[in-house]
């Protein structure tokens, strides 16, 4: 944070001799974190002005949320477990948006900020009084009733802690209500005296509870005898030398010119942002961690509708905040910085707060504008407000919630006239303000524990953290493998379900691992060119802001190779996370709102290796309906990225050829070593992704980076290829033709199975089939090649016979042995499966 500019406190300090001494937790010294400016208030004239928090002094919005949000990861490293039943509450109006990116940085805290403004109909949870305020009345006015009345820690967030009085009127107030053993305060600074800090002890020891501090810079203000006097003479006397605006220039003015390519059309422009349904502005009565998955997958195409707006050339915005409404714009900033391609991206809110402007390096409000009050307060007091700093911006971005979207905002000497003198392009972006019982979803509905991150190698997998995530939960050290046979008949029995369990990890032969080596070599290009042609399709299809989901566990490598050719030919560098989905089960719903919260809903491309007969197509679409429909998130596209489609399944594929890949041919040794995935209600809670084992002590036997090199190599090699089967795919109707799934069910009925889950088929399948169930018969089409050696190989070991047929739409087919299968009759009449 240091520069070379002078302090921008400096200016006070040496009319008043106030001086700060302190250094903060990540090298910062007071003096970085905070300037000084006066202001007419008869309890305190000088103001501490943060550099870090957004409120007066424009600053990237990415440092603004960075410090609170570390602050957030600091408190939950204090309270251990128990910051999953935390409470987060903010002191308006200026710790608003730094009380609410805590609760981020603590995980699924809920949220709640005391507020200035009365709601008609609402009573009040709480009140307190801050007393060195401009204005100092508080109101706590919760949604949910709930949310002030648990057991678990409160944590308290305001941006400065300078003598604890407002923090103890407020725990005063809350404790007689709701008692609670636990206490945490979090600040940006905390100046408090000795006499101070012994206060606060007393006051827990009073209430027989145990109070934290937690703050980013710890340190004193010293302040000399007669300093409220003398700065309120110093008030008074440059109050009457200001100038338009209410700035004192002592100093030749140094303004940012404005950029050369604005909007000259003049006058102020609305921008719609497409907030999301049922999320509220803000945390005044309350935000919830549903509120906040919402939010987060909404961001990125409200920061491409901002950018969109902007003029081109412009060099430097700012998104200028409401009062209370400070987190919302925040997040809107970064949105912003994300979408706006090389424009410098600032924040910062509007204020209630007088505080005298002075034009001086050394003093920390250079400029003010003044503007009156456009949210019909109804609080006593000046109808006067505030914004400082402002001026030097090629565009300003203007976000107020629907409550302020009055006249008075429109009218010339509302804030937005006051813009418009300063800057030729002016947008409006409103948050429609949420009131209470209009879609907030209560306490109850609240995920009640925040979700793990992704897992990534070398802890969880071979694979190099930066090429995938796993949405999964780890069961390395649990035992889950059970002898083939008998699951097999678990399964069929309808005794378990196929995913309770795993197979014994097949652990193939010296000829079976060099036939591997040997189809590798020989299906490189091949593969490459079905990567190469199916990730264009998904970079033309979903853009450069795609998200690549795949689904365990055969997925997985597919998604790492795309990864690679996005990078190979587009210098893109793709996400890339795996989940599970179990047929009869749906997808994990907790990785999807993982997914949620991190990315675009619509940016998510499921990728999978290949298709079968399309159970899994068709479990994905019910699964993302059946959960858009529960939690209320929508933009999820269910549509699955394959290499190779030969069931006709799907319309965005690689080949729709019926081909050998190599990936299909063992089990975890190519595959990152992680086993197929796992859902069981004794291993996976309600807050656990689906789980899966790393099979660590297989290392030696380890293949998949082997196939991804020898894959990658080829890209090069296949790229012309790769560039004619993008324009002859594109210019053809691919839309699903579900032959496969005919092919099924026709072959389930001719051979007397009954049951199209028992028939599998593809060379994909057929080789799982033979891996990790009990294979009848393989069906292979006449004719074919060394596609199959492997199919012929695990066969012949495991003593199933292979039939050819013609007329197969598939390489091969594996039938699973229908021996449990009630009613099951062969080709000859006879009953199958009779034990």
């Amino acid at each position: 944070m240091a520069t070379n500019a002078p302090w921008s406190g400096q200016w006070v300090a040496d009319r008043l001799g106030v001086a700060l001494h302190g250094d903060g937790l990540y090298g910062d010294g007071l003096h970085d974190l905070l300037g000084l400016a006066l202001r007419r208030n008869p309890k305190r004239a000088h103001l501490l002005v943060s550099q870090v928090l957004g409120k007066h002094v424009p600053q990237r919005p990415d440092t603004v949320y960075g410090y609170a949000y570390r602050l957030g990861e600091r408190v939950r490293e204090l309270l251990g477990d128990s910051a999953d039943r935390a409470v987060v509450l903010g002191y308006a109006e200026t710790a608003t948006g730094l009380g609410h990116a805590v609760a981020d940085g603590m995980g699924a805290a809920p949220y709640l900020h005391s507020t200035r403004r009365e709601v008609p109909g609402v009573t009040p949870g709480g009140g307190f009084e801050e007393e060195h305020s401009h204005a100092t009345g508080h109101l706590l006015l919760p949604e949910d009733p709930a949310l002030l009345a648990g057991d678990g820690p409160l944590v308290l967030v305001d941006d400065e802690f300078s003598t604890g009085r407002t923090i103890r009127n407020t725990i005063r107030d809350l404790h007689a209500r709701h008692p609670r053993t636990r206490y945490v305060v979090v600040a940006l600074t905390d100046l408090r005296s000795a006499a101070d800090r012994a206060a606060l002890s007393d006051f827990a020891a009073e209430l027989s509870t145990r109070i934290d501090v937690v703050a980013l810079a710890s340190g004193t203000v010293a302040l000399p005898a007669g300093v409220l006097e003398r700065g309120q003479a110093l008030v008074a006397e440059w109050e009457g030398q200001a100038g338009p605006g209410g700035a004192v220039s002592v100093s030749a003015p140094v303004p940012a010119p404005l950029s050369d390519a604005v909007d000259g059309a003049g006058g102020v422009r609305r921008v719609e942002l497409g907030w999301p349904d049922g999320v509220p502005d803000g945390g005044r009565h309350g935000f919830w961690p549903a509120h906040r998955a919402l939010l987060e997958a909404a961001l990125p195409r409200m920061g491409r509708r901002l950018a969109d707006a902007l003029p081109a050339g412009v060099a430097r915005v700012l998104v200028l905040g409401n009062e209370e409404l400070m987190y919302a714009p925040l997040r809107l900033a970064q949105a912003l910085q994300e979408a706006a391609t090389g424009a410098e991206v600032r924040y910062s809110t509007t204020t209630r707060s007088p505080v005298l402007a002075v034009d001086d390096p050394g003093y920390a409000i250079r400029t003010r504008i003044v503007f009156p009050a456009h949210d019909d307060p109804t609080d006593s007091g000046t109808r006067e407000r505030y914004a400082y700093n402002v001026t030097g911006f090629d565009a300003v971005v203007c976000v107020v919630d629907s409550t302020g979207d009055t006249a008075a905002l429109h009218a010339p000497d509302g804030l937005l006239g006051r813009l418009a003198e300063l800057t030729d392009t002016v947008l409006l972006a409103v948050v429609p303000s949420l009131r209470p019982n209009e879609g907030a979803p209560t306490m109850s509905q609240a995920a009640p524990r925040p979700l793990p991150e992704p897992l990534r190698g070398p802890d969880f997998s071979s694979y190099a953290a930066d090429e995938v995530g796993w949405l999964l939960k780890d069961l390395s050290d649990v035992e889950l493998e059970a002898p083939t046979e008998e699951r097999e008949e678990a399964v069929q029995s309808g005794g378990a379900h196929y995913a309770e369990s795993l197979p014994v990890e097949y652990q193939p032969s010296a000829a079976y691992q060099e036939l591997f080596r040997t189809a590798l070599a020989g299906s490189a290009d091949r593969i490459a060119r079905a990567v190469g042609t199916v990730t264009e399709l998904v970079l033309a299809e979903r853009g450069p802001d795609a998200v690549l989901v795949s689904l365990a566990r055969a997925g997985t490598p597919v998604g790492v190779l795309m990864r690679r050719w996005a990078r190979y030919a587009h210098g893109l560098e793709l996400p890339h996370y795996t989940v599970s989905i179990v047929r009869g089960r749906g997808i994990d719903a907790n990785a999807l709102r993982w997914l949620a919260a991190h990315h675009a809903p619509a940016d998510a491309v499921f990728v999978d290796g290949w298709t079968g007969k399309g159970a899994i197509t068709r479990e994905l679409a019910d699964a993302v309906t059946e959960f858009e429909q529960r939690e209320g998130v929508s933009g999820f596209i269910p549509d699955i990225a394959v290499l190779a489609d030969p069931g006709g399944c799907v319309s965005t594929y690689g080949t729709r050829d019926d081909f050998l890949i190599p990936s299909a041919c063992l089990n975890s040794t190519v595959s990152g070593l992680i086993s197929r995935t796992v859902l069981r209600a004794d291993l996976t809670g309600p807050n656990d992704f689906h789980g899966a084992k790393f099979y660590r002590e297989l290392l030696g036997a380890d293949v998949s980076g082997l196939f991804l090199d020898s894959v990658a190599a080829a890209f090069e090699r296949v790229a012309d290829e790769v560039a004619g089967d993008v324009k002859s795919l594109r210019s053809q109707d691919r839309s699903p033709t579900w032959a496969g799934w005919a092919a099924v069910e026709r072959i389930s009925e001719e051979y007397g199975i009954n049951d199209v889950n028992l028939v599998k088929p593809g060379v994909g399948e057929t080789t799982r089939v033979l891996l990790r169930r009990v294979p009848w018969k393989i069906l292979a089409q006449r004719g074919a090649g060394a596609d199959l050696d492997h199919v012929r190989l695990l066969a012949e070991q495991r003593g199933v016979p292979v039939e050819e047929a013609d007329g197969l739409p598939y390489t091969c087919v594996g039938l699973i042995h229908p021996r449990y299968t009630r009613g099951a009759t062969g080709t000859d009449g006879k009953a199958v499966g009779a034990k």
